[in-house]
């Protein structure tokens, strides 16, 4: 087997990385514990986006309640 080149820097791009691995080892053109090795680091990526993910709604919702907390200061 050749290299293949699997995109795993959006959730998207993970759930379609999955798919593409499971469908070439259900083809026989990957061998199971490749497949599975690549599945369980897709799965550790896609926690790390979705972790960044939920603290930038975190950062974002903080500073709207600063804001806010300003807005009510000043009247």
């Amino acid at each position: 087997m050749g290299k293949i080149r699997l995109r795993t820097n959006s959730a998207t791009e993970v759930r379609r990385t999955i798919s593409r691995v499971i469908n070439m080892v259900a083809n026989g053109e990957m061998d199971s514990k490749t497949g599975n090795t690549i599945i369980v680091g897709c799965n550790a990526v896609l926690s790390f986006i979705r972790t960044d993910e939920q603290k930038r709604r975190i950062d974002e919702l903080e500073r709207l309640i600063r804001e806010s907390e300003e807005g009510e200061g000043n009247g």
